[in-house]
């Protein structure tokens, strides 16, 4: 059974390609467009990307980005969810 779930793990993870990082690991190129949509969105709403990851969303490849906005008055960050198309 865990042969079964490694295979499946590499077919999903072989149909983009992985590009070394200089932390020493790989991140996917995909991941690499979705970040810097994430900081353009992140400027936008005047926040702080905190996190940019890649979905399939009706077949359709989007980005799903998480910006920190600041709040005012001493009160916590707002929490802003943003969904875009990845091309």
């Amino acid at each position: 059974m865990t042969a079964v779930c490694a295979l499946g793990l590499f077919a999903t993870s072989a149909a983009a390609a992985p590009m070394p990082s200089a932390e020493g690991g790989e991140y996917l190129v995909a991941a690499a467009d979705c970040y810097s949509i994430g900081q353009q969105v992140a400027d936008e709403h005047g926040g702080t990307l905190a996190r940019a990851s890649e979905s399939n969303q009706g077949g359709q490849s989007v980005c799903v980005i998480v910006v920190l906005v600041p709040a005012k008055d001493g009160q916590r960050p707002r929490r802003v969810e943003v969904v875009v198309p990845a091309d």
